[in-house]
């Protein structure tokens, strides 16, 4: 399955030379060169990943980072900073970075702590997520939702358990169809607005209300 990634960097040099050598090693990538456009961008489509450097104009990342925690956004943030200071990598963390990689690196250094960072959230992916009256268990694969359990098929059960692992986060339909079905469709297909239905049908059979909502020409969110 694709990763995708996000690189944060003021230096357009560091930035076009981890988009190619990132592509190469099959990763999606955008780039954006200041904190407030990486936040724009995370708000258009989640990526898997994101890679920050900590000065940048507008807002650096330091505060970039602190603003995603706040919104309970949990992608791997690796940080990227000229500063080999102690109490800098310590403010990193603490901001809430699951990494800190200080300039200049080797791209094979990089490149290990984004697979092991991926790897990392590959096995957060199997706590039982609760929100609201929803609670999805992927290790049972099963729902509840207000104390009913649902019958799901195995990709009703993977989109529920994507949209409900990033609440309130609006998910492209190009980033569903990637995540849940594992490789690339046509974008025009409406696999993901069928499926949506199905899992409506589902969630709304005793009236409740619908917690699946559509955000027009983006995709959709899960807010309860």
């Amino acid at each position: 399955m694709t990763s995708s990634v996000l690189i944060a960097d003021d230096d357009t040099a560091i930035c076009e030379a981890l988009e190619r050598s990132l592509r190469f090693e099959g990763f999606k990538v955008r780039s954006a060169f200041n904190g407030e456009i990486a936040i724009e961008e995370i708000e258009k489509e989640l990526p898997d990943i994101l890679i920050l450097d900590i000065n940048m104009p507008e807002v650096d990342g330091i505060q970039v980072t602190k603003y995603l925690r706040s919104l309970d956004i949990d992608i791997p943030i690796c940080i990227l900073s000229a500063r080999d200071e102690v109490s800098d990598r310590v403010s990193g963390l603490e901001a809430g970075a699951d990494d800190y990689v200080v300039k200049p690196f080797s791209f094979e250094e990089l490149l290990a702590r984004i697979h092991a960072l991926l790897r990392r959230r590959s096995l957060n992916d199997s706590k039982i997520v609760s929100i609201g009256e929803l609670k999805v268990d992927p290790m049972r694969r099963t729902v509840d939702y207000y104390g009913h359990s649902l019958d799901l098929t195995k990709k009703e059960f993977d989109l529920i358990h994507v949209l409900a692992n990033n609440p309130s986060m609006v998910m492209s339909r190009e980033q569903l169809l990637n995540k849940v079905w594992g490789y690339d469709f046509d974008v025009d297909t409406n696999v993901v607005d069928v499926f949506i239905g199905y899992l409506r049908k589902k969630l709304e059979i005793d009236g409740q209300k619908r917690i699946i909502q559509t955000v027009r020409g983006v995709g959709f969110v899960l807010n309860t």
